[in-house]
C-alpha cells in the first residue's frame, strides 16, 4: 500500500495476514520495500509461525524478484500470484488493506515513518486481540485461532500479502 506523510514524502506498507483466521501477522512501514526487506519480514514470520504452505500476493517487483522467489523455493513455499488487475483474487488482504487505510492511514497525519510504524503496531494489537470479525463468528482472530479444527488448520497455513 502507498500513503503520504504530512510533509509529502511517500511511504509503503507491507501487510501480511493469515488467510485461515484473518490474523494480521505483520505491517512493515518503509519509504520503499525492496526484496531484501520483504525477505527479512518473511524470515521473522517463519521464525514465529512456521513455514506457510503458500503465499498469495500481487505482482509487485519485490514479490517477483529473483531473491524472493529463491527464498520461497528454498523453503518449499508455493508462491501464488494474482492476475494483474484482479485484486478480488486476493480478497482477504484487500479487505484488510481497506480497513487499515480507513482506520489508520486516512485517520492520521503522520510526521515520520517511525510514527506510522508505532501507530500501525498498536492498531495491529487491537485488530488481532479485540476487533470482532463477522467471518470468524464475531470473535477476534486470536480468539478464533484456538477454535480451528484440524481440517481448518490443514487448509490454512496460507499467507496473503
Amino acid at each position: 500500500m502507498h500513503a503520504v506523510l504530512y510533509d509529502g514524502r511517500r511511504f509503503r506498507t507491507l501487510n501480511v495476514i493469515d488467510k485461515a483466521n484473518r490474523e494480521a501477522l505483520a505491517i512493515q512501514v518503509a519509504q520503499s520495500l525492496p526484496a531484501s526487506m520483504l525477505i527479512r519480514t518473511m524470515d521473522r514470520l517463519v521464525d514465529w509461525y512456521g513455514v506457510p504452505q503458500s503465499i498469495r500476493m500481487d505482482n509487485g517487483p519485490e514479490m517477483t524478484s529473483h531473491d524472493f522467489v529463491e527464498w520461497a523455493w528454498r523453503r518449499g513455499i508455493t508462491l501464488n500470484y494474482i492476475e494483474p488487475g484482479e485484486p478480488n483474487q486476493n480478497a482477504h488482504i484487500e479487505r484488510f488493506n481497506r480497513t487499515f487505510r480507513t482506520e489508520v492511514l486516512d485517520a492520521w497525519l503522520f510526521n515520520s515513518i517511525e510514527q506510522v510504524q508505532a501507530i500501525a503496531d498498536d492498531w495491529l494489537t487491537q485488530y488481532n486481540d479485540y476487533r470482532p470479525h463477522d467471518a470468524l463468528g464475531g470473535v477476534p482472530p486470536r480468539q478464533f485461532m484456538p477454535r480451528l479444527t484440524t481440517t481448518a488448520a490443514d487448509s490454512g497455513n496460507r499467507l496473503s500479502t
